[in-house]
């Protein structure tokens, strides 16, 4: 629809498009653009932030490490990566409100994010940032903990279990302060911009450096204290809304494990006629396997069609679109951590798993047991 209303006003797209980022209403930008042909672009650029109307968020790009990041974006502002809720906070005045990264409404949940806010040295503000659970000594608590708190519509303090916990905000960009956008201002002015208003404590940690040693220092502190990794961000950058550009660059620790395949799903669309969702499980010392997850995520079409006709040979029933084998082939699987899970016989289940490759050098026997598995969930739920 963006670039039909390009074509139609005779316009960039981009415009278009970043007048829809700004202004959401994808109606209310195509009546901008086509009410008068002579003056679209010009409408089109008045499309900006409104204190009261959430905006997409910017997002960030993936690299493999720390190297990686600083070697697109050198010197380069490096925070911590905190596995939250994210959040955008508008403050007109005393009126506070607060919508996640889908732009759905929480302000009424979160009484200790609007109070926040409320102390801070300004009138009309809108803020960017990450919301998390948080333990007594300041580590972060489970994502789902995170998310449970910020589903519910319990306020804190007010009921039992997650709906009782706080959420701390961390705020990482100002995109609006007292009468002025700053969405196109750079990006070390906008967080200089943010800490003249904001307490340290409500500001993301961060460092500022062209030094691989200590970009990968903070990393590594980020990670020992519970955090999910870092963000490495261009200081120029300006702040593209609902963008995915190469300015903001997430690195994670990466995890793997060796599973088993255990079943794999008939896939649809360009997958159809491939066996391609994949069942996974660790072994259980006890005899046996233990299903940790799904995913279908990693594979090349080359894969897809060897894995099809190899599992088709280790068929032992069907149940719907779910082909069942005997486990015999071990998959290097990477994921981002584990979550608990009542769905899954262990309790947990993995995190974004992709498939990494096979290791046709691996037996069933020698994929990771359960017990690893249940370490590594155990070490980050008390983190």
């Amino acid at each position: 629809m963006t670039e039909a209303i390009a074509r139609a006003a005779g316009v960039p797209a981009d415009l278009v498009r970043r007048a829809h980022q700004l202004g959401g209403s994808l109606p209310e930008v195509a009546q901008a653009a086509l009410a008068d042909p002579d003056r679209a672009a010009e409408a089109l650029r008045a499309v900006t932030l409104r204190v009261g109307r959430p905006t997409r968020p910017m997002l960030a790009a993936s690299a493999p490490d720390v190297a990686a990041a600083l070697g697109k974006v050198s010197p380069a502002a490096v925070e911590w990566k905190i596995d939250g809720v994210r959040i955008q906070v508008h403050r007109h005045a005393d009126q506070i409100r607060v919508w996640t990264r889908t732009l759905d409404d929480i302000t009424a949940r979160v009484p200790e994010i609007t109070s926040a806010v409320q102390g801070l040295d300004a009138t009309d503000v809108v803020l960017d940032g990450e919301a998390v659970a948080l333990f007594p000594d300041g580590r972060p608590r489970p994502f789902q903990v995170t998310a449970s708190r910020a589903a519910t519509r319990t306020a804190p303090g007010t009921g039992d279990g997650d709906a009782s916990l706080p959420l701390t905000p961390f705020f990482f960009d100002l995109l609006h302060l007292d009468g002025t956008d700053l969405i196109d201002e750079r990006g070390e002015d906008r967080f200089a911009r943010l800490t003249s208003i904001a307490p340290a404590d409500l500001v993301i940690p961060r460092i500022v450096t062209a030094d691989l040693a200590e970009a990968e220092a903070f990393f590594a502190d980020a990670v020992a204290r519970g955090h999910e990794g870092v963000v490495v961000k261009s200081l120029g950058n300006r702040y593209a809304a609902g963008r995915r550009g190469s300015e903001w660059i997430k690195v994670k620790p990466r995890h793997t494990l060796d599973l088993v395949i255990l079943a794999a799903e008939w896939g649809h669309g360009r997958r159809r006629g491939w066996l391609s969702n994949l069942h996974l499980g660790a072994r259980d010392p006890n005899g046996g396997f233990v299903m940790l997850g799904k995913t279908f995520k990693g594979m090349t079409d080359e894969m897809l069609a060897w894995q099809t006709e190899r599992l088709l040979e280790l068929e032992t029933s069907r149940e719907g679109i779910v082909v069942h084998v005997r486990p015999e082939l071990v998959v290097e699987v990477a994921f981002d951590g584990l979550q608990a899970s009542p769905r899954y016989p262990a309790g947990m289940a993995l995190r974004f798993a992709r498939i990494k490759g096979y290791r046709h050098d691996k037996r069933p026997v020698d994929a990771d047991a359960i017990d690893t598995v249940r370490a590594i969930f155990a070490g980050a739920s008390s983190a």
